[in-house]
């Protein structure tokens, strides 16, 4: 089946979930491969059957080199047993899965083929760069590009609300998740990928080290009653992956050439995954 008859086939069986972005009506119908709401807005499918939201084009830092790392890596296992913990957290009933920032898609697709590929599940990200690449993944997943504040998604329409390391928008979030949905947010903790960091970075710079304390903060503010979980392992790293776990998160971003030169010329064979897991169930 072609991206665009497959992207078709989930729109017109999951109407209800979209809304328009011009008028904020629950679209009604699927003409062709067009989202069409009762005011005529017309939502096109492009042929890798994806939706595009945004009306500008957006630059992003993530680009094709750095996305092409992050499949490599994700695709070897960084993130599984934050994926599995992800996993045990979801209801075990269906659910329908919306990914915040999905980036290439790794970590959805992963996801929805831990649960038996029974959930229904939406990704979305800025970048028409990540969501190109999710399209290419086997997974039954639906990607599209959209605004992390406005999402073009119906009130109460989505069970559960994952985020890998992604920004929030919580009154979004509270919006369009249903009552007794999930929100469950992974957020690194000081330890994850410190061995990276401490290579890229000297001891007197601020990037030496990481804090999560106003990101968790934010949330406990927001969410009192979430729970947390840490979730912390070492990683063995594929000798054909270092490189590119190097290049495949914002840490090499700030690190002056020749620290980047020498970490990429002295690999190390593991490398810390930790994390917490925070879950908060949305009370309407």
């Amino acid at each position: 089946m072609k991206k665009i008859e497959q992207g078709t086939k989930f729109i017109e069986a999951h109407t209800q979930v979209f809304q328009c972005p011009t008028c904020h009506r629950a679209y009604e119908q699927v003409e062709g491969h067009s989202l069409v709401c009762p005011n005529g807005h017309r939502m096109d499918l492009n042929k890798k059957g994806t939706l595009n939201f945004l009306n500008r084009t957006v630059d992003t830092e993530y680009d094709d080199g750095m996305l092409e790392a992050r499949r490599h890596v994700l695709s070897e296992g960084l993130f599984d047993g934050i994926i599995q913990t992800v996993a045990d957290a979801l209801e075990p009933q269906a659910q329908t899965i919306l990914d915040i920032g999905t980036g290439e898609g790794s970590p959805l697709a992963k996801l929805l083929a831990r649960r038996g590929e029974q959930d229904t599940g939406i990704g979305f990200d800025i970048s028409k760069a990540g969501v190109n690449l999710a399209t290419q993944l086997p997974t039954q997943a639906f990607f599209m590009v959209a605004d992390l504040a406005h999402l073009p998604l119906a009130d109460a329409s989505i069970d559960t609300i994952v985020e890998f390391f992604s920004p929030s928008a919580y009154d979004e979030f509270d919006r369009v998740l249903k009552d007794g949905g999930r929100l469950i947010k992974v957020i690194p903790n000081a330890g994850y990928l410190h061995e990276l960091r401490e290579m890229l970075y000297p001891v007197d710079s601020p990037n030496h080290t990481y804090s999560n304390e106003k990101v968790l903060a934010r949330f406990m503010e927001r969410y009192p009653n979430a729970n947390r979980i840490e979730t912390t392992y070492q990683w063995p790293i594929p000798t054909d992956c270092y490189v590119d776990l190097l290049h495949m998160t914002p840490l090499h971003w700030g690190a002056r050439p020749e620290a980047q030169k020498l970490a990429e010329t002295s690999p190390i064979s593991n490398v810390t995954v930790d994390v917490t897991v925070l879950i908060v169930e949305n009370m309407g």
